[in-house]
Formats: C-alpha cells, structure tokens, sequence
C-alpha cells in the first residue's frame, strides 16, 4: 500500500513506501464503462449545481479565486451542462437570485466485509438523508456508523490516472514531478500520480498543456489500506455504493474496498 507521512512545517507528503493503490480507482473504472448505459444525466446535474451553490456561498462567485468554485464549474462543463445552468447556480450561492440552502456534511460507516466509508453529502434536510442513507447501508450489508469512526483510515491526496495507451512514460514522470507530483505508478493499463493537494491544479494544467488525457483527475480521499472483496460481499459492495450514489443528497463515496479486476469484469457483465 501506500504510506504517507504529513509534514505540516513544509506542507508536503513525504513518500515512505510504494505498493499497488489502483483498486482506489476501480469504483470510477466500472462507472464508466456502465456510463453508456444509465447515464442518469439529470441526476448527475443535481448533484453538480448543488455544489456549485455551496461552492459559491462559502468561496464567493469568482472562479479564479475559489478552487472549489473552479472545480465544480469545470465538472459542469465536462457534462455538457449549459451556461447559463452553471450561472444561476453561482448566483443562488451567493445570494443574487433566490436559492435552497444546503447543509455540507460527512457521515461515516461500514460496508460489506468491514470496509470504511466516508460520505460527502449536501442537503436541505438532515433528517430526511440521514435516514436515507441509513437505509440503504442497511439494506445492503453495511450500518452508519458514528463520526469519526473512519476517517483516520483516509488521507486526502490528488489522485491523476492516465491510460497507458496515450502517454510517453518518460515524458509523463518528467512533466509531473517538475509540477509538484510526489510520484507516478505504473498499473497493468494505467498511469496513476499522487499529487499533493496544494499542487493538484497547477499539475494538471502542466499535463493538459503536454497534451496528456485523463481517465480520472481529483482531490480524493485515499485510503491507507484496503479490504479485498470477492463474491457476494463484493456484490454487495457494488450495490450499496451504486445505491448511495443514487441518492441527490450524496455527492461522493470513498471507499476502502479492493476489488480484482476479474471480479470486476463478471460483476458488471
């Protein structure tokens, strides 16, 4: 696995030692090869002009000086979603028009075969997605759990995955590191980069302008170990997680499950 110590005088993750993370990324793999098929585009608008509103309401309007703000935006326009959409969701958030206001919050709990998970939800009623994420854990082998009961198994990092078909290795490990990357992993198809958070957009701006392609970019929270999964807890797995992610309240899971790429393939056939 991999393990990071966090230096706070010089706000840098020092690598200690390298192992295989690719199974973080596997839940972001399997989607996207369902994409084609449940889309659910104005679901997925939902959650985005949410965070674009809490974005704006906590970092102001202006892109350029609110990262949050100019991440949400930049997922909005990757989805298509108009101009004008992403506007009026700026200006509920800061108070020009009238909007909803939503509630940033986390819940922890536990899934199948003990693994930790972490929500990020934003809701205009606690009750109501507290109980309805309660009930989907339970009814797919997991509980909610209390605060903090997880979060010490996660580090925040950003997190770059790059198909090996479209990147010069050399080329790649030289424009990385020069940006600030921490390191460059070599999976069976992928490239994955471990970026510090405070580094993460002026990384992938420097990729971008080497005409490097992206199969996942994002500030994540990466688990320091993993649980590995077959059979029906893996099934289960799957299932709660596509529950949770069916939910409007829930903006993101991170999970500490693992998953062999040959599982996956007979799951998602």
């Amino acid at each position: 696995m991999w393990f990071f110590s966090y230096n706070s005088p010089l706000s840098t993750f020092h690598l200690r030692e390298r192992s295989d993370m690719s199974g973080h990324s596997k839940w972001s793999t399997i989607k996207r090869k369902k994409g084609a098929a449940d889309a659910k585009r104005g679901k997925l608008f939902t959650k985005i002009i949410k965070e674009i509103m809490v974005a704006a309401r906590f970092g102001g309007g202006d892109i350029n000086a609110n990262p949050r703000l100019r991440t949400a935006v930049l997922a909005a326009k990757a989805e298509n979603m108009p101009k004008d959409n992403i506007e009026r969701a700026i200006k509920k958030g800061t108070g020009e028009l009238e909007g909803v206001h939503y509630e940033d919050l986390t819940y922890e709990g536990y899934g199948p075969g003990g693994v930790a998970m972490i929500l990020e939800v934003l809701t205009d009623n606690k009750n109501r997605t507290v109980a309805d994420v309660r009930h989907v854990f339970s009814k797919h082998n997991g509980n909610l759990g209390e605060t903090g009961c997880v979060s010490w198994m996660f580090e925040k990092k950003g997190l770059i995955v790059i198909d090996k078909s479209n990147a010069n290795e050399d080329r790649l490990i030289e424009v990385a590191l020069d940006a600030g990357a921490l390191d460059v992993k070599d999976t069976d198809k992928d490239f994955e980069l471990v970026v510090p958070p405070s580094n993460f957009e002026e990384v992938k701006k420097a990729l971008e302008d080497a005409g490097f392609k992206f199969n996942y970019a994002e500030v994540t929270l990466v688990p320091q170990s993993t649980i590995r999964l077959t059979g029906k807890e893996a099934e289960q797995m799957l299932k709660l997680m596509e529950g949770l992610e069916d939910s409007d309240d829930v903006q993101k899971v991170y999970a500490n499950f693992d998953i062999t790429d040959e599982e996956m393939e007979r799951l998602s056939a």
